[in-house]
């Protein structure tokens, strides 16, 4: 996380309000390759620093299903200004609904 240029208060938050980020997930095999994914898609480290923590929730969710809705919302355009990750906790149902 401090690799990304979290600060110490951002890194807190973060594991305070996700604690299985430090138990139950493997940064290398998790946060790695979602912010890699990010980053493809035109996030930048200050953006994915904001999306991680204000929703660290967020890593509980597969790769795969990152992967989806980024090419999805990207060929939408709706990822022009990056300021959310929002759309990835909503339910596939919803989620197809809207931007499907």
């Amino acid at each position: 996380l401090k690799e990304l240029g979290m600060d110490d208060s951002q890194v807190a938050k973060t594991i305070t309000t996700f604690p299985h980020l430090m138990g139950s997930y493997s940064l290398e095999e998790n946060l790695k390759p979602k912010v890699t994914t990010l980053r493809e898609h035109g996030f930048t480290d200050k953006q994915i620093i904001n999306v991680l923590s204000t929703s660290p929730a967020l890593l509980a969710l597969s790769s795969k299903r990152w992967a989806h809705r980024l090419v999805v919302l990207h060929a939408l355009g709706v990822l022009k200004n990056h300021s959310s990750c929002s759309f990835m906790g909503l339910t596939d149902v919803v989620f197809a609904a809207r931007f499907e």
